[in-house]
């Protein structure tokens, strides 16, 4: 899959939802820090994509990054709450919630 999605973005097909299915399938695979560099182009493109920016943050986490993930679940949760996405802004409050919590416990 993540082999026609990368022919498809090389004939120039770039948008938003190309590249939410190119940073899942990395995410998936494990290759972090190109799912957090699909996710990003894809809020580039899309900046109400609130399920991008919950796998933004997510991708940022699991490279170390707490802040970068931080700011990702911040920005989706504006966004969810923009268009009215209850669940998206749900997970995104319990993820920024837990975050924070591990970071004062450092």
């Amino acid at each position: 899959m993540l082999e026609s999605l990368e022919k498809m973005l090389a004939q120039g097909m770039d948008n938003a939802l190309l590249r939410f299915g190119l940073g899942k399938g990395y995410l998936d695979a494990g290759e972090f820090a190109r799912a957090a560099e699909h996710f990003q182009r894809c809020v580039e493109h899309d900046p109400n994509y609130s399920a991008a920016w919950k796998l933004l943050g997510k991708a940022q986490l699991e490279l170390g990054d707490r802040q970068a993930a931080e700011r990702a679940w911040q920005q989706g949760i504006a966004a969810a709450q923009d268009h009215g996405d209850k669940q998206a802004e749900k997970e995104m409050t319990v993820f920024l919630k837990r975050l924070q919590r591990q970071s004062s416990a450092d």
